[in-house]
């Protein structure tokens, strides 16, 4: 049987501070009622001026790596899935590198908004079972509240700051990654972007700070194409895998909002039982969002040995994502 690429380790770390919805009632013309039954959103973390996406990653990955057992310096690759880097240039991996003192590692950035972890789990898949590499950490981090407009009510209540990491290797025993799937459509990216601070539509001497800097979605229009695409995507993983929706023990979505959530979990038949979910506590943190959700289904038993665990984005890009494990 040819090796495939077994998560050994799980890890995350969200910053202390909340940010609650009765926290947004005093800043904005909304309410817990309204966000909660539009979202799902109870609260979200927000990392402070002194914390980084990278502090965040290091954090994660350090849970990671004691739960897997390996040591820092078996570390072959780093993939970190960010679209709030520390920098412009150089890479936030560069900088976990760094942080974490693996001078014998590679290091780089997969940006792909929220299915940026995903999207690094394939290329860890790929580079392990090609026998290009032995022991890779694939890290989401993000540091949203600071690409956050806190004057749009229809953005802010949605994201938060966090990381979540795995641990990945070789293993010959038949577990690990069973199918993966990648698709985007870049037609539709002003859907959910940042539309000013790249080389396309660079800062000015004039700019006036409007809110274009940060994020902005078209909520309605977004919405449509997540649920489709999210089952999509999950039909794809799947059937690579040669099992049906039912064989699936959990999904392991990304926390967007709750109704895509229970959208995807309607299409594809299976109860929200077999679902994990945390938006209630985190909002949407991005590419951190399903390994934060993974680690804590790891740490509080829900994942069992021989389990298939279906995961599952979408994000800006536009970009869709699964992966299909067995546990």
């Amino acid at each position: 049987m040819k090796p495939r690429a077994k998560i050994i380790g799980t890890g995350s770390y969200v910053p202390p501070k909340r940010l609650t919805n009765a926290d947004l009632e005093r800043m904005l013309n909304t309410s817990d009622e309204w966000i909660y039954s539009h979202t799902g959103i109870r609260e979200r973390r927000i990392a402070g001026d002194d914390i980084s996406t990278s502090d965040m990653a290091v954090d994660a990955i350090r849970q990671a790596l004691d739960m897997s057992g390996c040591l820092l310096e078996e570390i072959d690759l780093i993939i970190a899935g960010t679209s709030t880097s520390d920098y412009r240039m150089p890479s936030t991996a560069c900088v976990i590198q760094e942080k974490l003192g693996l001078t014998n590692a590679g290091a780089f950035d997969v940006v792909s908004a929220c299915t940026g972890f995903l999207n690094g789990l394939i290329v860890a898949r790929s580079l392990i079972e090609s026998g290009a590499y032995r022991i890779i950490v694939v890290v989401g981090a993000e540091k949203l509240s600071s690409v956050t407009n806190y004057e749009d009510r229809n953005t802010c209540v949605l994201f938060g700051d966090g990381a979540g990491a795995v641990v990945m290797t070789a293993d010959n025993d038949g577990h690990g990654v069973l199918s993966s799937f990648m698709k985007s459509d870049g037609t539709k990216r002003n859907l959910l972007w940042i539309p000013v601070g790249g080389v396309e539509n660079p800062y000015t001497p004039d700019f006036s700070y409007d809110g274009s800097d940060k994020l902005y979605m078209n909520g309605p229009d977004l919405y449509r194409v997540a649920v489709r695409e999210m089952y999509n995507a999950s039909v794809k993983a799947i059937e690579g895998a040669g099992v049906s929706p039912q064989d699936i023990s959990l999904i392991v979505p990304h926390q967007a909002n709750i109704r895509i959530i229970q959208g995807v979990a309607k299409r594809l038949d299976v109860g929200m039982d077999r679902v994990v979910v945390n938006i209630n506590k985190y909002g949407n943190t991005s590419s951190a969002s399903i390994p934060i959700a993974l680690d804590e289904a790891n740490r509080t038993g829900r994942l069992k040995l021989g389990d298939l665990v279906l995961m599952v984005a979408f994000g800006s890009g536009l970009i869709w994502s699964s992966v299909l494990v067995e546990w």
